[in-house]
């Protein structure tokens, strides 16, 4: 037996074994992303980039759960393992069955680019959605729970999972390739970092992802302060550029002057993998004296231990056996929906939801997302054999007459390109007036909101300009609600939107996946009732906030905008259908304790959330520092237990330092936050004082 095939030695002596047979210029190639085989030491080709979001991505049928953002919504800890655990799964049943076909492609391997774990800080990011939120300790406990499911408990990894961009990125899309991100020590390592080390420390994530920007100055795939964090958090897994970012150290950062001398910085300081052809000029940076032979042979090394924590050079592991036929399973489905209505934020209600079918006849959908598969789908997505658009949701849970109108283009002034503008409003109207209520379905989708070269809007790569619809559907909106119908809004985006027109009733529904119909309906007309919490806060406009490019924390999201007047709906904000009622908050030794009670006549699910106050100058106004989901039957109730780490208690100083500064601190239960916008739409948290 081969010494790297021995399962007995450790996976550093296997990888440095298997590392030292290969000539350096087949070292080398090991760190392209495309990395070729090695025929006379019967290693195949591997190609490392993959995506897992929300599904196994880019490579055909998959399951296609709620993106990212909606996945944060639903505040579930259980929930998003359990979809990890699937995803992982999937990922695991096509590897499986692409190997048995040698086929070695892009989006065919184990090494999944995922979660995104950069703070939502700013609503007109495009890529926003593919975040956990605006929170950092939200962030941090989804995304640990993210990395677990998809990397499993077995022997070898079930798949490996990485943390990305760090750091710093969120936005502006159309300039991460020249952008030099200035942080502060505060906001560096309170905002920007905290969730990065709790993946690697708490879940021991396997990858890190660097990302296009500078930071400070530094690239920040060879930023020399990021890298002694990774270090300082005891990582041992690979670190990736993000795709072709080391082509833009001498391309757009003008930090060097030529692709080997790329490389070879990025190779010195710790980046491993190249996504992207950057590192096919490393044998050139070897001959011009930039860097050793050593210094390849250690990153070698390194991307080798996760093919072997994989176990791709074993005869056999534990998760070989998981059949084709496992992919999208009715099981997963399942699954996908139960996500879906758990994402889904109800933002206003006069009472007409749930909707009551003995008082209607004619029910009309319309709106550009009403029938479409993009508004289910978000980015970074699988395709589904399952697909329930909002308007076939409908349509199934019903026997009542539904009619349909596309109403106008997603962003476009006409549908039909020899039309006049406006060429499906007059259908719209008409679809309303005989009607008996309105479900119009608006938002965006991953075509005009996303990542800069995937987004294919004309207006700024991706990011949004605004908070509003896009104008053909602000003047839909304003049309039918002349009609003067009952009228319920239903938007589907990643993000803050400002519909500016209140109607009966107001959900949120994000990018909800492969049933995300199916789940619309059951909340619609009754059958679960909505649990969702925003995971970023909804404000009015994008002009009072902070400039885009500037990345101080100041002004920004639920831990430090005190414009109040500008916040349409706060952060931990979602309502239901069921009424509750929280008392009885203590705290002893680190424990918190609150009781939760249904006092209506319907079950359902609903969100206790815990903030903390530190009493102290330059501190957050307040922290999120534990949030459970729990299920109430009528008239029940439950108490929790929750255990505040360090986290809630340290304040960050200007060095960056976690240290005590306070000397008493405010700790506030409830369903939602403890602003006072939060307080006027729902009624004051509990509160306690602790010294």
């Amino acid at each position: 037996m081969e010494k790297y095939k021995n399962p007995e030695l450790s996976i550093e002596e296997r990888a440095a074994c298997l590392a030292d047979r290969m000539t350096t210029e087949e070292q080398a190639s090991m760190l392209r992303y495309d990395s070729p085989a090695i025929e006379r030491l019967s290693i195949p080709a591997y190609n490392w980039w993959n995506e897992g979001l929300h599904g196994v991505a880019r490579a055909g049928t998959a399951t296609v759960f709620p993106q990212a953002i909606g996945l944060a919504a639903a505040f579930d800890e259980e929930l998003i393992e359990k979809v990890a655990n699937v995803i992982s799964n999937e990922a695991r049943a096509k590897y499986n069955a692409q190997k048995e076909f040698d086929d070695r492609d892009i989006y065919k391997g184990l090494t999944l680019w995922s979660p995104n774990i950069n703070i939502f800080r700013d609503p007109r990011w495009g890529r926003g959605h593919e975040t956990y939120g605006e929170d950092p300790y939200l962030t941090a406990t989804l995304g640990c729970k993210f990395v677990k499911g998809l990397q499993g408990e077995g022997k070898v990894l079930r798949t490996a999972a990485c943390a990305k961009h760090l750091a710093v990125h969120s936005g502006p899309e159309k300039l991460r390739h020249e952008f030099n991100a200035e942080v502060s020590c505060k906001d560096m390592e309170e905002t920007y970092l905290y969730a990065f080390g709790e993946l690697i420390e708490k879940a021991r994530v396997e990858s890190v992802m660097g990302a296009y920007n500078r930071v400070n100055g530094e690239p920040a795939c060879a930023n020399s302060y990021l890298m002694k964090r990774l270090s300082d958090w005891g990582f041992d897994g690979y670190f990736v550029s993000d795709c072709w970012a080391i082509n833009d150290f001498h391309a757009n950062h003008k930090v060097t002057k030529t692709p080997p001398q790329s490389a070879a910085m990025a190779l010195k300081a710790g980046c491993h993998l190249n996504c992207g052809n950057t590192y096919q000029q490393l044998l050139v940076a070897l001959e011009e004296g930039l860097i050793t032979k050593e210094d390849i042979r250690k990153a070698c090394i390194r991307v080798l231990k996760t093919r072997f924590k994989l176990g791709m050079f074993d005869p056999h592991t534990e998760y070989d056996d998981i059949p084709w036929e496992y992919n999208d399973c009715d099981e997963n489905d399942s699954l996908s929906l139960s996500a879906a209505e758990e994402t889904m934020v109800l933002l206003e209600n006069n009472g007409i939801l749930p909707l009551d079918q003995s008082k209607i006849n004619t029910i009309a959908v319309i709106g550009p997302n009403a029938d479409s598969i993009p508004a289910l789908e978000g980015n970074y997505n699988g395709i589904s054999s399952r697909y329930v658009t909002f308007l076939q949701g409908i349509k199934n849970a019903t026997d009542k007459r539904v009619i349909y109108a596309e109403g106008c283009h997603l962003y476009k002034d006409r549908v039909s390109g020899l039309a006049k503008s406006g060429d499906r409003y007059a259908e719209a109207m008409a679809a309303a007036k005989i009607s008996d209520v309105v479900i119009l379905v608006l938002g965006l989708d991953a075509t005009i909101e996303g990542e800069e070269g995937d987004a294919g809007n004309e207006f700024s790569s991706g990011d949004k300009q605004d908070l509003r619809l896009p104008p053909p559907q602000r003047e839909l909106l304003q049309r039918i609600v002349a009609i003067g119908k009952p009228v319920i809004t239903v938007v589907a985006a990643g993000s803050a939107i400002n519909t500016e027109i209140k109607t009966d009733a107001l959900i949120h529904v994000w990018y909800p996946g492969q049933r995300g119909g199916t789940a619309l309906a059951n909340i619609l007309f009754g059958k679960v009732s909505p649990c969702g919490k925003l995971p970023v806060t909804f404000y009015k406009d994008s002009d009072r906030l902070p400039d885009f490019t500037d990345y101080g924390m100041k002004g920004r999201t639920y831990r430090y905008c005190e414009d109040y007047d500008n916040i349409l709906y706060p952060f931990g904000y979602g309502l239901g259908y069921i009424k509750t009622e929280v008392t009885d908050l203590s705290y002893n030794n680190g424990k918190a304790c609150v009781t939760i009670k249904n006092t209506g006549d319907r079950e359902g699910k609903e969100v206790v959330q815990l903030y903390i106050k530190r009493h102290c100058e330059n501190d957050p106004l307040f922290t999120l520092v534990g949030f459970k989901k729990v299920f109430l039957k009528a008239g029940g109730s439950i108490t929790l237990e929750f255990t505040l780490s360090d986290y809630a208690f340290l304040s960050v100083n200007e060095k960056g330092e976690r240290v005590k500064s306070a000397e008493s601190y405010t700790l506030y239960a409830g369903t939602h936050q403890p602003d006072k916008v939060s307080d006027r739409l729902l009624g004051k948290s509990l509160s306690i004082e602790i010294r």
